[in-house]
Order: structure tokens, then sequence, then C-alpha cells
């Protein structure tokens, strides 16, 4: 893998180490044959480029050739590969930041040497676990390399993991053409947020870095949290223990700055998430057949009681968190789009003052009355 990061960040984590972890305990994919394979990368590839076109006539947004990002059908240790790459980029000044404060000399070298081999195989484990339930993501940050093309200004590609949608597929046994072409349709509308903003992507890396700015964290708090994820992987707690609501990664020792930056951080992401549920669910009607069966399937699936061990793991990571983005988001958005329109509703994507707030999201007439200047009881036509 191409080195993205200078000594001091490969020190605390190994990197190599934790793609060669995670590619090694990756589960499997559904069975396929060769041609099977072919004729799925191929669809998804169609359905792909087919959903730029339904996704920037519904939401009116505009594309900049300048910004314009590849699609890439990729298998479970291929979206290992760009989680790393990114994962590495963004934590780079943290992981810099903590090797200072390890120290120098021959015995916080080796242990960190040794600490950078436990946390690299740690993290292999927690990204073998999240890559079997990933369908498609908007990969941002990773920088470009042969494996990862990005477009040249912005970076950036759209990752689609074929098993993981054949799988789902399968599951919900839903018509998969139709199902492929709904899952196009959601994360074509996250390429479109950027490459339609160009802003966008460095707004979010400058709030993720102001975050990780903030960190006063030393290597072993830090490591520990990795580690509690991994034991949680294992199955490290007991089966009739409890849940003492203890906190996702993200939920660092967090100053009052961070917090704002965080609820900052929640609020964009319940945009994102939420535009593209609103979307594919709009698109859907006119170009999926089967899109309310799919739906259906698909929330329960979404909201389904898992084990014990995949809870704990969803709290730990955030993916809980993730749920609710997607179910306020999509609220946030329907409401703002019913009451001043789709045109009206563009406004957020302005500058990063016109973005919605965490209380925002809650309250969209709050966001309505301070972008477009109106009161509750004063109507905008569409």
């Amino acid at each position: 893998m191409t080195s993205l990061g200078g000594a001091a960040s490969s020190g605390m984590v190994d990197w190599n180490l934790a793609v060669a972890t995670a590619t090694r305990l990756v589960r499997p994919g559904p069975e396929v044959s060769r041609d099977e394979a072919r004729a799925i990368v191929a669809e998804l590839r169609r359905h792909a480029k087919a959903s730029e076109e339904h996704v920037r006539a519904y939401t009116r947004m505009a594309t900049d050739s300048d910004h314009d990002t590849p699609v890439l059908v990729v298998d479970r240790p291929g979206w290992v590969k760009a989680n790393v790459a990114g994962f590495r980029e963004v934590l780079r000044p943290l992981l810099d930041k903590m090797n200072e404060r390890r120290g120098s000399g021959p015995g916080p070298a080796m242990l960190g040497a040794v600490g950078g081999k436990v946390t690299g195989v740690e993290l292999g484990m927690l990204l073998s676990f999240l890559s079997s339930r990933v369908l498609g993501q908007y990969e941002t940050f990773a920088p470009a390399t042969r494996d990862l093309p990005a477009a040249p200004n912005a970076g950036g590609r759209l990752l689609l993991v074929a098993p993981n949608i054949v799988h789902v597929e399968r599951e919900l046994d839903v018509e998969p053409h139709d199902f492929r072409l709904w899952v196009c349709l959601h994360e074509e509308t996250h390429r479109t947020q950027f490459t339609a903003v160009p802003w966008l992507r460095d707004h979010l890396e400058g709030e993720i870095q102001s975050f990780l700015e903030e960190t006063e964290v030393d290597p072993s708090t830090f490591l520990e949290r990795v580690r509690e994820a991994a034991q949680s992987l294992a199955g490290g707690r007991p089966e009739g223990e409890e849940d003492d609501g203890g906190r996702s990664l993200v939920e660092l020792v967090q100053t009052p700055a961070q917090r704002d930056i965080l609820a900052r951080l929640t609020a964009v992401m319940s945009l994102l998430e939420g535009h593209a549920d609103y979307v594919m669910d709009g698109v859907g009607p006119a170009v999926v057949p089967s899109v309310e069966e799919i739906r259906e399937k698909f929330q329960q699936r979404r909201q389904k009681g898992a084990s014990r061990l995949d809870l704990a793991l969803r709290k730990l990571l955030g993916l809980d968190a993730k749920l609710r983005q997607y179910r306020d988001g999509e609220k946030f958005v329907r409401a703002v789009v019913d009451e001043v329109g789709m045109d009206g509703f563009n406004r957020v994507w302005t500058s990063p003052n016109t973005l919605p707030t965490k209380a925002e999201i809650a309250k969209p007439a709050d966001w309505v009355a301070r972008v477009h200047n109106k009161s509750d009881g004063a109507h905008e036509a569409p």
C-alpha cells in the first residue's frame, strides 16, 4: 500500500497491518459465479451512471465537471483499503501529536512499535466487521493513488460494495435490479452533494481537524478506546452483562469547543444522510417499480433488533447515531421542501453559514425562519 504518512503517524498505528488483518478476517461474500460477478459489476456501473441524471434532475443541483469524481465498484477488502487510506490521512495530525507526547528513546520507541502493531490488528478487526455491512460510501479524504483514483481538484470517490449489495438483496428477497438502482440513487446523492458543493469537503475536513486539534488525550487512552471496540468484537463482554452506556469512539475526552464542533458535524451528517434518503425515495417511484416493497423491508432490517454483540458494537462505533441521522435528517429535508420547495431547500448549500444547526435539524421551521427571513406564519411559494 502506498505510504501516506510519516514515521510518526505510522508508529502509533501500523496501517499496513490493519489492512492485512482486516483482509484476512473479512467474511466471504455471497456465492456467485465469475460471469455473475462480472454482470453485477457492469450493472452497478450502469445504474450509477443513470442515477446521475435522475438525482441531478430531482435535486436541481448542478455539478462542476472539474470536481467530478469516479465510481468504484469494490469488494470488501477494497472498501477496507480505501477507508484505511482515509483514516490515515485524517488522523495523521492527532497521531503526530500523540507520538510527540510519547517521548523519545529506545524504551518509548519499542513500546510504540509494539503498540502500533497491536492497534493495527485491533483496527483491522473492526474494519473487517464493518466491511460486510456497508452497501456504498462516498469516501472523501483518501488522496488519489493508482488504486484509488479521484478528481484532480477535489479528491473523493464513490464506492459501491458489490458483495454486500448482493447479500442484502438476497436477504430481503427483493428484485435485484430494482434494489441495485435504489442503492445507487442514495449513494449518487452523496456524490452529487460533494461535486455540486465544492466547499463542502474542505468544510468537513476543517471541522474534523479542529476537533482533533482540541483533543488532549494521551496515547494510552486513545488506544484503549480501540481496544474496547475490539474486545466487544471478540465477545469480551459477558452475555448477561448490562449495557453500561459506554461512549462511542468519537466521544474522546471532549472540551467545550469539541462538543460544539461535534454538534455541527452531527447536524451536517444528518443533513447529508437525510437528503440522500429523501432523494432516493423521491426518485424511486418513477424508476424503481418495487420501491415501496424495498423501502419497507429495508427499514425493517435497519430497525430490527440485532444480537447483543452487534448492538454493543453499534453503540461503540457510533452506528446507532447514524441510524438517527437518517431518520432526523430525512424529516428535516421533507419539512423544508414542503415549506419552501426544492429551490428554497437548496439554499442550504450556499455556504457553511446556511447549514442547519443540530437544533434546527430537530426544528426545521427555525432554519426556514433564519435562512429565508420568514416566520412560521409567512409562506413562500415553492
